[in-house]
């Protein structure tokens, strides 16, 4: 079994498209995203409708889902990420909303190899940016893989005797790594729509459980079309300006 691995969309289309061109179906066999299919970006009724086209295995909610749908306040959210929110929501179709806020939270289990979550499996809205919080987090997995979004930061984390934290630093448009299932593994597939690790290409991941492979992607994609279209919409700007630093 392969799986296409798809985290924090946030509305960007022309990331989504690009990912989508570059995996292309006979990479994969499912399909599994791990949150925020919206906020930020100018498409996000189009972004809904390219996931549900794809008839994803499990999809999982994030924190900006359940802003935009009403499950969840705006008070914790900067004034860029709540005002994306708010226009998103009055955006969206009743159908669209509706499959926001259908969307199950995670932690979910996948298989006998593999978990989802979108933040962490204590907490679906928690960053797990610092390697303490990954390690407590790995305690609390219950399969060797287990994959998260939210922070827009692609990486691996192994928890065995001589694993090395792998991440997005070098820039890398492919990098595979080997699993061991007798170990715990904590995967990032990083953001398709916007990225935060200095790397504005969109990231996705591809899982292969029969090779015991996991692969960090990256793909580039049209920026200035969404910065455009971010501008049109009459978003904040920095919704904009950040998509081309990756930041």
């Amino acid at each position: 079994m392969r799986y296409l691995v798809i985290s924090d969309i946030h509305g960007n289309l022309p990331a989504l498209a690009a990912v989508l061109r570059d995996c292309t179906p006979d990479q994969y066999d499912r399909v599994l995203v791990l949150g925020d299919l919206v906020g930020y970006g100018a498409e996000p009724g189009d972004v809904i409708e390219r996931i549900r086209a794809l008839a994803p295995h499990v999809v999982v909610r994030g924190n900006h889902d359940k802003a935009v749908c009403g499950l969840m306040e705006l008070y914790g959210f900067n004034s860029h990420a709540r005002e994306a929110a708010e226009w998103t929501a009055r955006t969206l179709s009743e159908g669209q909303l509706a499959y926001l806020r259908d969307l199950p939270a995670g932690p979910m289990l996948v298989d006998d190899v593999l978990e989802v979550w979108h933040g962490s499996p204590a907490d679906e809205d928690a960053y797990l940016v610092w390697i303490d919080d990954i390690r407590d987090a790995a305690a609390l997995g219950r399969r060797p893989l287990c994959l998260f979004g939210h922070t827009h930061v692609q990486g691996a984390y192994g928890s065995g005797e001589g694993h090395p934290v792998v991440d997005s630093g070098e820039h890398r448009t492919r990098t595979t790594l080997s699993i061991r299932l007798e170990d715990r593994w904590l995967v990032n597939p990083g953001s398709v729509g916007q990225p935060r690790d200095g790397d504005p290409r969109a990231a996705y991941a591809i899982v292969d459980l029969g090779a015991r492979t996991v692969t960090l992607c990256r793909v580039a994609y049209d920026v200035d079309a969404e910065m455009q279209a971010i501008r049109a919409a009459g978003l904040p700007e920095l919704l904009a300006s950040r998509l081309a630093e990756g930041r």
